[in-house]
């Protein structure tokens, strides 16, 4: 199957477009430059890259008329870490969306999936399945519901099969360093003091290996509308830092409550994804204990320590 793959170069995107490759598809690659392929880089052989700016409408539809693919799974927005949340540039990625699916549509692709946010849905303690009421809270999340909302009414006028995948949080190799996991795994392998909230947040992490295969599973699907993917286990951030804290032998370092809680950090967020699950037969590979010592010692690879 000839499939277009956008955002290819980003964390998650990199992730399915390696699954892809291994299953032996068709597989073509929106990237913004030479840059944008170092997590990539050793697919490049067996994979058709497009430089392209999906929000240069010329340069879009030209691209997208050469290659005309039957699957999209979307996943190109702007997410710059520490920026992204209330950045002015979702609306430029909003847009773009907006106009590749409907040049898609016009082109005869088979099935669109969108890559949404578990930061659509209100956060009020629930456990958050499709059905559950959405109330984002800052410009990304409203950016990414008002996508999904257009493409729930634009699936009514196309034959092209719509899905919206919404993705809880994520960890694992290639990461950006500044998130959450990367920044607790180096900051202990560096031998330095790991200072967290007092870490009762509740959340859900799910491998990266296993989101892109939860992606995957979704789009080589019939589903249709919202379909979570997350572990649906809980799990606190203090846990998490204990767990690496083992893993990496210094359990001296961790100082929990050394910074206070954001007043916007939710402090539960957990996925019901039974409907992935029910409708695909998905399930993850990796379970926190396991996908956490691979992690650490990706790192480790990567700081020579």
């Amino acid at each position: 199957m000839k499939i277009l793959i956008t955002g290819a170069g980003g964390f998650i995107g990199s992730h399915v477009t390696r699954l892809l490759v291994q299953q032996g598809h068709d597989v073509h690659a929106t990237i913004l430059g030479d840059n944008d392929t170092t997590r990539i880089h050793d697919l490049l052989p067996r994979l058709h890259t497009i430089p392209c700016n999906l929000e240069n409408a010329a340069e879009r539809d030209a691209r997208l008329d050469a290659v005309r693919p039957e699957m999209c799974i979307h996943l190109a927005w702007y997410a710059v870490p520490g920026k992204y949340l209330d950045a002015p540039e979702n609306f430029g990625s909003l847009n773009a969306t907006i106009e590749l699916v409907r040049k898609l549509a016009a082109l005869g692709c088979r099935r669109l999936v969108g890559i949404g946010t578990c930061f659509e849905y209100e956060h009020a303690g629930a456990v958050l399945s499709e059905t559950s009421p959405a109330k984002p809270r800052s410009l990304y999340a409203a950016c990414k519901l008002a996508a999904a909302l257009m493409l729930e009414q634009f699936a009514r006028l196309t034959p092209m099969q719509i899905a919206w995948v919404r993705l809880f949080y994520q960890y694992g190799p290639d990461e950006a360093p500044q998130r959450l996991m990367p920044y607790a795994i180096t900051t202990l392998l560096k031998g330095q003091t790991l200072k967290l909230t007092p870490g009762e947040q509740i959340r859900d992490f799910l491998h990266i290996e296993d989101v892109a295969s939860g992606i995957v599973a979704a789009a080589q699907s019939a589903l249709t509308g919202i379909v979570n993917v997350g572990s649906a286990q809980p799990v606190t951030v203090r846990q998490i830092a204990e767990k690496i804290a083992a893993i990496i032998g210094r359990p001296d370092l961790l100082a929990l409550g050394a910074q206070p809680y954001s007043p916007s950090d939710p402090m539960f967020v957990l996925a019901d994804n039974s409907r992935l699950r029910e409708n695909t037969g998905w399930k993850p590979r990796y379970d926190l204990d396991a996908g956490l010592r691979q992690t650490v010692e990706w790192w480790k690879s990567r700081l020579k320590v």
